[in-house]
């Protein structure tokens, strides 16, 4: 009798168990916790803004050093909901972040691991007014796959009584600068005791050089450029230190014997006239030193190239959090949200540390027109067009090391260097790059 009752049991309990089977193994439960992956740390203050500010969705935010790579890294388990921060244009664009070969190939293919903003579910976000260069920078193929964040410019500093020697009130041509500089320089005997800029002081105005120039560098193999604007560059380094600040050595001695305090305090000393900085490093700057300081953005023929770490947005395909996703993107991307987040900023005193939204302007015009000159009054009339402004390119995720690793010891090698390398220059540098390619990749 007992068997008979068991069979009868199992007999009926198959069709349920078979049923929570499938049911288990169909799609999951809509979160209403979306998880972030960033590089800018700021995105931990916004989340716990827009988690307060509601009782619906959250988000939950993770640092990665390199946003993009840890992205096509990642099972598809793993992944975040939404990405935010540096070098996410080569993933958005789809296909490989490193091209080559398999040495230095790099992890999934990315396509498809973003998807697109739509304009129903994101119309409060896409009805703002951006930057509009910026935000054709992150649309592939007739979609819009990133959503701009913030930017920086390079920028010529300069004690702020010095202003009326420049032509212009928002940019400073390199051509400008480099003979105000001469005009600066003085000597005592064969030693300079001022120098107007050396180009030199700062391995990333070569860089800043370069890309004003046209070099253009994007992903590649492992990256690519412009070869002939690199040598344009170089050689107007080189001819710049040699003719104006009589050769490399005369300015590192400069360098060696006055740069005892920051660059910004030697502007102000009279030392010299002109020093660079990011625009993200120049606002944050104790407020005493900033407003005896001017500053203009560096230009070439009225374009300005913005910095290489541009921030952009993405929202992760096939995401278990899509409405809390969205729900976070059109809270962030309104200027009356960005505004609020601004003055919670003052009020607790982080704007002293990082500049403006995610450590630069906004990619909101009236953010960065309108609301960043009330905490930053530096910036009535000192605006640079937007028309001007040119965006990175694609760039491998983890760009931020190549650059620092490779790319930026290579140029100021180079610009010190009495002769030009000639044709082999392309070939050398792409050797280091592939070799450190293969160091520090491990797909």
């Amino acid at each position: 009798m007992r068997k008979k009752a068991s069979a009868a049991f199992r007999a009926a309990l198959a069709p349920a168990l078979l049923a929570f089977f499938f049911l288990s193994c169909g799609p999951e439960p809509e979160s209403a916790v979306a998880t972030l992956w960033t590089d800018r740390p700021d995105f931990a203050f916004y989340a716990m803004a827009f988690n307060a500010s509601q009782d619906r969705f959250r988000v939950e935010v993770f640092h990665r050093d390199f946003p993009a790579r840890a992205l096509e890294a990642a099972g598809a388990r793993d992944r975040p909901d939404i990405v935010a921060g540096s070098w996410l244009l080569a993933a958005a664009r789809g296909g490989d972040a490193v091209r080559g070969g398999d040495a230095v190939r790099g992890g999934d293919d990315s396509r498809g691991l973003l998807r697109p903003f739509d304009e129903e579910l994101h119309s409060g976000a896409l009805s703002q007014d951006f930057y509009e260069s910026l935000l054709e920078a992150g649309t592939f193929d007739g979609e819009r796959r990133l959503l701009p964040v913030s930017f920086n410019a390079s920028l010529a500093i300069f004690a702020r009584e010095r202003a009326g020697a420049l032509s212009g009130a928002t940019t400073l041509e390199i051509a400008e600068m480099r003979e105000l500089g001469r005009a600066f320089n003085a000597r005592a005997g064969n030693a300079f005791t001022r120098m107007g800029f050396s180009p030199t002081w700062d391995a990333n105005f070569l860089f800043a050089l370069a890309e004003l120039s046209g070099a253009r560098f994007s992903d590649g193999d492992p990256i690519s450029w412009d070869e002939e604007a690199l040598e344009a560059a170089l050689d107007l380094a080189r001819e710049w230190i040699s003719e104006d600040n009589l050769g490399a050595a005369a300015s590192e001695d400069f360098a060696f014997r006055h740069f005892t305090i920051p660059p910004e305090r030697m502007a102000l000393s009279g030392r010299i006239l002109f020093a660079y900085m990011q625009s993200s490093r120049f606002f944050a700057l104790p407020d005493e030193i900033r407003a005896a300081l001017g500053f203009r953005a560096l230009a070439l023929d009225g374009r300005i190239p913005l910095a290489d770490d541009a921030a952009f947005l993405g929202l992760v395909e096939g995401s278990a959090a899509q409405a809390a996703a969205d729900a976070f993107v059109n809270w962030f991307f309104s200027p009356e949200t960005q505004r609020g987040l601004l003055e919670r900023k003052s009020a607790l005193r982080q704007l002293e540390t990082s500049f403006g939204v995610a450590g630069g302007f906004s990619a909101l015009r009236a953010v960065s027109e309108q609301v960043f000159p009330l905490f930053y009054p530096e910036l009535l009339g000192a605006m640079a067009s937007g028309d001007s402004f040119v965006p990175p390119r694609p760039l491998p995720g983890d760009w931020g090391a190549i650059k620092a690793q490779v790319l930026l010891p290579y140029l100021r090698e180079r610009a010190e260097s009495s002769e030009p390398e000639g044709g082999t220059s392309a070939s050398r540098l792409r050797t280091r790059l592939v070799d450190w390619a293969r160091l520090n990749r491990h797909d």
